[in-house]
């Protein structure tokens, strides 16, 4: 009877292992996102991955939701050139349009990236969005002073 109950059980767990597996999808989904960079780091205790935050933005203005938060697969070869354009776009204030695809179990430790989401591609939409007035040669202004103004309630409720 126990060697029947050992065999149902070693069975059982073989088709939920065998079930998992083929739910888990590489290309669960694939779309693209316009934004500026606002968080992009190296982090990781165990697997070291790149990954970051992307402060969406639509029709020339920044929406007020949540930021997308992507990773870049650590299973790439070609890291390095977008990790370099990624960290100058967030420096610099560049809006960008990111290809990304979503994995679906295939990331269960972390060991690709923080996030479901991997950058496929990176293209520069507008260098000048965050600073419109650098190359228009108009002149900047500049912070003089900065004046603290207190209210004293005390004086207000006399009048």
């Amino acid at each position: 009877m126990s060697r029947m109950k050992n065999k149902a059980i070693a069975m059982f767990s073989l088709l939920l292992a065998m079930l998992a597996l083929a739910a888990c999808s590489e290309n669960y989904s694939r779309g693209e996102k316009v934004g500026t960079v606002i968080e992009f780091a190296q982090s990781g205790l165990i697997w070291d991955s790149w990954d970051g935050r992307l402060n969406l933005t639509q029709t020339g203005m920044n929406t007020a939701g949540e930021p997308f938060m992507f990773s870049l697969d650590n299973d790439r070869t070609d890291q390095d050139s977008l990790v370099h354009l990624l960290y100058q776009a967030q420096i610099e204030g560049w809006k960008i349009k990111v290809k990304y695809h979503k994995v679906k179990g295939w990331n269960w430790f972390e060991n690709r990236g923080r996030s479901d989401y991997f950058v496929d591609e990176v293209t520069i939409l507008d260098r000048d969005f965050a600073n419109p007035l650098r190359n228009s040669g108009a002149r900047q202004g500049h912070v003089v002073d900065t004046i603290y103004v207190v209210i004293d309630k005390s004086e207000l409720r006399r009048k």
